[in-house]
């Protein structure tokens, strides 16, 4: 019988458009470690399909094809963001980085446990690097934001 899910999936599997896949591949290999297992090329040569693994999770990504109806995210970024768990905020942050991304934000505690910063790639998507540094409840997390929310009124 046939599986509704091939292996090492989940339920959820974002699908990235960009303007050119091939050095979307390169840099998510150098910033995150992205190990690539399948790319499929057009006749033209651009990725048709490609699917890459960063840690436990993974993705799909072509490059856009308006026959298709898939754009890639325009100049303003898209709306669309990434959130990744990685085993060092910080040391992530640094190797994205040197990648060639640019930073927005950088890796700072924030008041839900983690310890998060945030990059941007030369395709337009926001790629959040975080490692949970404090189990909190749900409780102490809406305690947290309170406090977090009043001071910045």
């Amino acid at each position: 019988m046939t599986k509704k899910m091939p292996s090492g999936f989940q339920t959820v599997t974002p699908y990235v458009i960009v303007k050119d896949a091939s050095a979307a591949i390169a840099l998510y290999k150098k910033a995150f470690s992205a190990v690539e297992s399948s790319v499929l090329r057009g006749p033209d040569g651009k990725i048709g399909h490609a699917c890459l693994t960063i840690g436990t999770s993974k993705f799909f990504l072509a490059d856009e094809n308006p026959a298709m109806k898939s754009k890639a995210p325009g100049a303003d970024g898209a709306s669309v963001s990434f959130y990744l768990y990685l085993d060092d905020a910080d040391a992530a942050q640094k190797k994205a980085l040197s990648a060639g991304m640019k930073e927005l934000m950088p890796v700072t505690d924030m008041f839900w446990g983690d310890r998060m910063g945030a990059v941007v790639d030369s395709f337009g998507y926001k790629w959040n690097v975080a490692t949970q540094v404090k189990e909190m409840t749900e409780d102490e997390v809406k305690k947290a934001a309170e406090k977090f929310f009043s001071k910045a009124a």
